[in-house]
């Protein structure tokens, strides 16, 4: 019985150290899905600079 119980401890363990990992792989790969159906990346909003900026753009 102990046997049983350590090894679904150990696995217990193991499964919450690779929860966030394998929730994260799989958030990617639904983004990579969703981008890859758009055709393309999106382009970067272009910014407009501060109209009293004293950088010159």
């Amino acid at each position: 019985m102990n046997a049983i119980q350590n090894v679904l401890g150990i696995s217990l363990l193991v499964l919450l150290f690779l929860a966030p990992t394998l929730a994260g792989l799989a958030r990617e790969r639904r983004i990579d899905r969703e981008l890859r159906a758009a055709g393309t990346e999106p382009a970067p909003v272009p910014r407009r600079p501060y109209i009293r900026s004293w950088a010159r753009v």
